[in-house]
């Protein structure tokens, strides 16, 4: 399967920064982890475990008809080794680094490159 790049987030939800997201069903898994990769930021999972690992989501995979054939790839925040967590392990997700690039869309660019090409004329 090739890498996919990620996606931007939606123009309602600027950031997922500080976000907890219920995880009560599987499509609330499933799409809680989703965001998850299109994050720009750590996020911290807690296993079901009780073990918190924070760290940078960069790739997922889920195809199969269950959460035990999905997984989830991060860098850990303290570590510089990969890390390959199932789905069905997790028991929550909290967005809880910062979103590098909160108020960077493209829509905020050409907002700017607008207001700083209006100003230059005006001189």
């Amino acid at each position: 399967m090739p890498q996919e790049t990620k996606s931007h987030l939606d123009a309602d939800q600027p950031t997922l920064e500080g976000w907890i997201p219920p995880l009560a069903t599987d499509a609330e898994v499933r799409d809680a982890l989703e965001k998850a990769f299109d994050y720009r930021g750590d996020v911290t999972l807690t296993l079901k475990d009780g073990q918190q690992i924070e760290g940078y989501v960069f790739d997922r995979q889920c195809t199969g008809p269950t959460l035990a054939a999905c997984i989830i790839r991060l860098f850990p925040k303290d570590s510089d080794q990969k890390l390959v967590i199932p789905y069905n392990q997790i028991a929550a997700v909290a967005f809880t680094g910062r979103d590098t690039a909160a108020g960077k869309s493209f829509q905020t660019w050409i907002k700017k490159y607008w207001e700083n090409k209006n100003t230059s004329q005006a001189r």
